[in-house]
């Protein structure tokens, strides 16, 4: 009996191992293959853990069982230890070199010139001299040697005179290929070479990427999964063990990734092998089931999670990222190169039927605020009312008593917004990121909580489902907006109406709360704090 594949959400694919995606298919292999016939050197880009070294493989694979040219296939992250010390990173790049040619070409002639190179000790030009000795020297064909294919990998985290170094090096030899350089090199990273500000410490200024590397041809942008492909990955798991995923299951994939091939994984493996009760292949993979599973994900706060949140604290991404949380109407604020960073980094994208800037997917939609308040749910968590005092019993069902929640929360925001709202990063989106994080150390464990945010949306839409189950009895909308000094109190109410009712009937939700908060520092709290019912099914709160 043939072991079973699973998901794979740590490293590159292993095909016998793994579910997979043809990766050829995915960086289109004939445009590759021009570019390579054309003795291009270019770029290939993408956002971490989207699959670039899994098709950096498969690419030094299928032109290494070829007769044609060789490939070689080389990661340079271990140079970033040293940072800017040159001599260092080219010696540690030297390294991974003679390695890697042993390794996948067989050929061990780089020991005896990385020999030579240390005595010599002269490194300014060590790594084109090593890449120029390959290019030249084919093992399995002394006398007719095949062009050589270059990919380095993790070229972005070199930083500095490093980077430099390594970009003019390349350069330095372009003129010499191919038959004493590389036919072709690609650069491999999360960003393209052309965007990157590259300080010496040496000359004490900026240097940018696209002077320091002139010769590049072209930019290859390695996207997500499309739907169909999601499906494809699912399906071979199916086929594989007979365990089914349902339709809605699948749609709701494909709605909180948006095809990131990272997340996508790591929903079904969270399902298929940390699920212990979805171990057994007879039960059908349901859309509750991927609720749970996604829910599970945010909580455990998983590398790629933590690593994207870090980010927030950047200047270049709190540019982007602050606008888009507290739903500013102003689309014209976005600096350019911020922008192109935050959609490099895949935090962001651009919505191609509104043509909005908005963040990627719905688990880095709903990750962002609860990372940037998770110091405060814990502290509500340990400080606050038990969940318990939330819930009135209806017919011998716990539901969620909205209206005293509520009215806590008002409470809560007039004793503690000053406090909370001084130390937050992100103060502009303060009071809608305070009411999530009360809102959901209430929810944990009982419920969802779904959030929709963006530019342009002057709003934050929050959409309750309790009790966790398949049918749940209560689906709540509460719409959030803060009162702009532009605006009156009246034209805000009256929009926040609009809004909120068109959120429930997209939300098919029963009851509707809209929360204005008035920012007005002038204003008494007496003036501010308010309920008061707009329609049969919408309460309007003052905060």
């Amino acid at each position: 009996m043939l072991k079973e594949r699973f998901f794979n959400n740590a490293g590159a694919q292993i095909l016998s191992d793994n579910y997979t995606i043809d990766p050829l298919r995915r960086i289109h292999l004939k445009e590759i293959e021009e570019l390579i016939d054309q003795k291009r050197y270019f770029v290939l880009h993408a956002p971490r853990q989207t699959g670039k070294t899994t098709c950096m493989y498969a690419l030094m694979r299928h032109f290494n069982a070829g007769t044609k040219y060789r490939a070689l296939y080389v990661n340079i992250e271990g140079a970033q230890a040293v940072r800017e010390e040159v001599e260092r990173a080219m010696r540690a790049i030297v390294s991974v070199f003679t390695r890697v040619a042993e390794l996948h070409l067989g050929d061990t002639s780089g020991n005896q010139l990385e020999e030579e190179l240390i005595k010599r000790n002269k490194w300014d030009d060590a790594l084109r001299l090593t890449i120029a000795h390959y290019s030249k020297n084919d093992h399995a064909q002394p006398n007719n040697p095949r062009p050589l294919i270059l990919m380095i990998d993790e070229i972005d985290a070199l930083i500095g005179d490093s980077l430099i170094s390594v970009l003019r090096q390349i350069r330095a030899g372009y003129n010499d290929k191919p038959h004493a350089f590389p036919q072709s090199i690609i650069l491999c990273g999360v960003r393209d070479v052309r965007d990157y500000r590259i300080h010496s410490s040496r000359t004490k200024e900026i240097i940018t990427g696209g002077s320091a590397f002139n010769i590049k041809a072209d930019s290859i942008r390695l996207g997500n999964f499309s739907k169909e492909e999601v499906n494809e990955l699912y399906q071979q798991h199916t086929d594989e063990t007979g365990q089914v995923f349902t339709e809605e299951a699948r749609d709701l994939a494909w709605e909180y990734t948006k095809g990131q091939p990272w997340l996508v994984n790591a929903l079904a493996y969270e399902i298929t092998f940390r699920m212990k009760e979805m171990r057994d292949r007879t039960k059908a993979i349901t859309g509750e089931i991927m609720r749970q599973a996604k829910e599970r994900m945010v909580v455990s706060r998983a590398t790629h999670i933590d690593q994207l949140v870090d980010k927030l604290q950047e200047p270049r991404v709190f540019n982007i990222i602050k606008p888009l949380l507290s739903g500013n109407e102003n689309t014209m604020d976005f600096n350019p190169d911020d922008l192109l960073y935050c959609i490099d980094l895949g935090l962001i994208t651009k919505n191609p039927e509104t043509k909005q800037t908005e963040i990627s997917n719905a688990i880095y939609q709903e990750v962002i605020p609860r990372e940037l308040t998770w110091v405060l749910q814990m502290n509500l968590e340990t400080t606050g009312e038990p969940q318990v005092w939330y819930l009135k019993n209806v017919d011998g069902v716990n539901l969620l008593d909205v209206d005293k929640l509520l009215t806590a929360f008002q409470q809560f925001y007039r004793e503690h917004s000053e406090h909370w709202l001084k130390g937050m990063l992100y103060r502009e989106a303060g009071p809608q990121l305070l009411l999530q994080a009360y809102l959901q150390r209430v929810v944990n464990g009982g419920g969802w909580i779904e959030r929709e945010y963006g530019l342009g949306k002057g709003r934050t839409d929050l959409f309750v489902i309790w009790p966790v189950g398949p049918e749940p009895k209560q689906r709540i909308v509460i719409e959030v907006k803060v009162k702009r000094e532009k605006d009156s109190l009246q034209a805000t109410v009256k929009k926040g109406l609009e809004q909120t009712q068109a959120y429930m009937d997209r939300c098919k939700a029963t009851h509707g709360h809209l929360v204005v908060f008035d920012p007005n520092p002038k204003k008494r709290w007496g003036q501010k704090i308010y309920k008061k019912k707009l329609t049969k099914t919408i309460t309007l709160w003052g905060s």
